[in-house]
């Protein structure tokens, strides 16, 4: 049976959503996961999620949870473990040292990836987007060393609560005193909401061609009105009129809402990577051109803003999105 380890973290004693993501993809390669926790004190460990067998933790000083300590707690428990297959969160911090465990261990490596399967004989093969999201790659691995993949965010399903891992273990981990942690924590801040875009039913996204910073409470109020959380493209988060927090897209937040609306955004491939989970896709452009209407399920080449108008006078009448 294959042996899986995903190495997962916990904020303020609760798993992350990466992680319950992590334990889902996990499970769909049907083999014996092992949940890894590396956390600050045992308090931070505890554990209620189905689609984990084992639970091994590894406990170091909460101001050495920086990335090279990380690395080190991280090769312990893939030393403990022996796995087959190691999952990771591709976030900034797993990007800093994954790559260095890899090549330490000699394991296979692949990083963003978005499924998971086998071929007819049983091998692994992990897809990714490549050449800005305009193709989707397979990865086939042609030895038997270990895998480290590194799971783009917002692909799977969140692990729901309720199971236990039939047994825990912990793995002690010595952190080299010669390292002097150059980040220490001090506490999680929550960033500013953006309407919890993952988990989303209705978003409505805005793009360059809003114009500008004081066309935003227009839509933000739009979306408000509509029971919609506000998205936008990278665009109008590079030019600073959106906190990072609303960013949609590859670089962004992958999301996977019920109904996307994009008013004014023209479609590069990083966005439309990141909306590829969505049931529908509605697009409102001038540019009857704009490669946002080559995935959109329905499509209005018309001005965002008397778009907007009228559809502030429909939701007065009906309300929310249903």
């Amino acid at each position: 049976m294959t042996k899986i380890l995903v190495l997962g973290e916990c904020t303020d004693g609760t798993l992350t959503d990466a992680t319950r993501e992590l334990i889902t993809a996990a499970s769909s390669l049907g083999g014996a996961v092992t949940l890894g926790i590396v956390a600050g004190s045992t308090g931070d460990v505890q554990v209620s999620v189905t689609g984990v067998d084992t639970l091994a933790a590894t406990v170091i000083p909460s101001g050495s949870l920086d990335a090279e300590s990380r690395c080190q707690a991280c090769d312990a428990l893939i030393a403990a473990i022996r796995p087959d297959v190691i999952l990771m969160s591709f976030t900034i911090t797993t990007a800093s040292f994954a790559a260095a465990i890899a090549e330490a261990r000699n394991l296979a490596f692949a990083s963003d990836i978005i499924g998971l399967s086998y071929d007819e004989n049983g091998g692994l093969i992990a897809r990714k987007t490549v050449y800005g999201g305009q193709v989707v790659a397979e990865l086939a691995f042609p030895t038997d060393e270990p895998k480290l993949l590194l799971t783009r965010q917002g692909v799977w399903e969140p692990a729901p609560d309720g199971g236990q891992p039939s047994r825990s273990i912990d793995i002690d981990v010595s952190i080299d005193s010669y390292i002097e942690p150059r980040v220490r924590h001090v506490e999680f801040i929550e960033p500013e909401s953006a309407g919890d875009l993952k988990n989303a039913e209705v978003i409505f996204s805005i793009g360059r061609g809003i114009g500008g910073r004081d066309n935003i409470e227009e839509f933000a109020t739009l979306a408000e009105t509509a029971g919609a959380a506000l998205g936008a493209s990278r665009p109008v988060i590079d030019a600073g009129w959106l906190p990072t927090g609303h960013q949609v897209g590859q670089t962004g937040t992958s999301v996977k809402p019920r109904v996307y609306v994009a008013f004014g955004i023209s479609g590069a491939q990083q966005h439309l990577a990141g909306i590829t989970g969505a049931k529908t896709i509605v697009a409102v452009n001038s540019d009857a051109a704009a490669p946002i209407f080559g995935v959109a399920d329905y499509g209005a080449v018309e001005d965002i803003f008397e778009v907007a108008r009228e559809l502030k006078v429909l939701l007065s009448t009906s309300g929310s999105v249903r």
